[in-house]
């Protein structure tokens, strides 16, 4: 579906730090007003590619490089693996024993809970990814569920706290179930009433579920020592600059405007860094701050999914490389960072079994889909919040009927590629 000669791309996050950049999108020069006004908190970029990293267990199934029992024993041994579905899961729904045959669907959550985080405060999804294999098992589509997507959220007791129900953002469903917990009740409880929120709504039911947290992601890029990468349009950095004197300074300073919306204003004296069109290699500095940016993109959030799209799988080919593959040193280092970044529940399948089901699958088989078609969708009742388009609601039944090669077939312009 895509011309070897393109630009790659494919999904999403991780970061630096604490992201500092306000959460309303913003016009390119001078202070500018958002496009939208979003939530009021820190929005981290790197969440959304980081989630994306549970699919290279799917594709390291497919290198040919290596002997398989050893990558099988490299790519599962630092994995934490929790019973996170729990009985919103199919494996609770079936008889028997469970089989790697069919169509499959996995639940992936990005999660950016800071190391210093108050234990009292709510952790919400930072991205929310359905994976979506056919039952040829020759394919995976990636489709996002914008977060701040506005749902009917079930009530649900989780032993500590009772959430009584209500309309919230679709990332405030992951909050409210973990909410008064901590450790692995609280990964589980959350995962549990997100996933029935989305089975109450679309109809869908998983067989796996993975959270991926940004910490231990950004290390994957510094082992590589970077990406080789197509940049598709020039993008301004809000979060690194330089001054006269050559020292790395904030360009942007956020400030909060009459209408209670964020917005930027340069800082005088400093030239905020540039990534300009065309292939390059990334330094790991650069990769990281370049898959943050939005604020001076014209489509915002869904310009920088795209970029984080094309790092990954950038990301995902050095992985999979000669260089990498036959490296069993680098190899090593690059599978435990990704295994520490995880938790999977593989829904009463070995992680062998899945990888091995998989193997046919490579990074030119890993499909984006856009939800709703790639730009902001307001919600009728909240203008901070998004609602689903016709075509992103028609995909998510096509995964419920076990039809997205055939919908997506018919509508390849959602497709995100280069």
């Amino acid at each position: 579906m895509t011309s070897p000669d393109a630009p790659d791309q494919t999904s999403a996050g991780a970061r630096i730090d604490a992201d500092p950049s306000p959460t309303t999108p913003t016009t390119p020069a001078g202070p500018r007003q958002g496009r939208r006004d979003r939530e009021r908190h820190p929005d981290p970029a790197w969440a959304r590619l980081c989630i994306a990293v549970g699919v290279v267990l799917t594709l390291l199934a497919g290198a040919a490089l290596v002997g398989k029992e050893a990558l099988f024993s490299y790519a599962t041994r630092s994995v934490t693996q929790e019973n996170l579905l729990g009985g919103s899961g199919k494996q609770a729904q079936q008889r028997g024993h469970v089989d790697i045959t069919g169509a499959k669907n996995i639940l992936l959550i990005g999660i950016d809970a800071r190391p210093d985080q108050d234990p009292a405060e709510l952790v919400r999804a930072d991205s929310i990814l359905i994976l979506h294999i056919p039952a040829a098992h020759n394919a995976a589509f990636l489709i996002s569920i914008p977060r701040d997507t506005w749902v009917k959220i079930p009530p649900y007791d989780n032993g500590a706290k009772r959430y009584r129900g209500g309309h919230d953002k679709i990332n405030g469903a992951y909050a409210f179930g973990g909410d008064g917990l901590t450790g692995a009740a609280q990964r589980s409880h959350a995962v549990q009433l997100l996933a029935t929120t989305i089975k109450n709504l679309w109809g869908l039911t998983f067989d796996s579920a993975a959270i991926v947290d940004f910490t231990g992601f950004q290390q994957v890029v510094e082992v590589l020592g970077g990406v080789d990468m197509y940049v598709d349009q020039e993008t301004i950095s809000v979060h690194v600059g330089h001054d006269a004197n050559g020292e790395t300074k904030v360009p942007y300073r956020q400030y909060t405007r009459s209408d209670g919306g964020q917005g930027l204003s340069p800082i005088p004296g400093v030239t905020p860094v540039v990534y300009h069109v065309g292939y390059q290699h990334l330094e790991p500095w650069q990769a990281l701050d370049f898959v943050r940016q939005r604020e001076l993109l014209p489509n915002s959030d869904y310009d920088r999914q795209r970029h984080q799209q094309q790092f990954l799988k950038a990301l995902f080919k050095k992985m999979l490389s000669r260089d990498v593959l036959t490296n069993p040193v680098q190899l090593n280092q690059v599978l435990q960072v990704v295994g520490k970044a995880m938790t999977i529940d593989s829904g009463g399948i070995d992680l062998d079994d899945w990888l091995y089901a998989m193997r046919g699958i490579s990074d030119n088989d890993l499909f984006s889909i856009k939800s709703n078609n790639g730009t902001f969708n307001q919600a009728p009742e909240n203008r901070n919040a998004e609602a689903l388009d016709q075509s992103t609601v028609d995909l998510l039944d096509a995964v419920r009927t076990e039809q997205v090669p055939a919908f997506v077939a018919a509508h390849p312009h959602l497709i995100a590629a280069g």
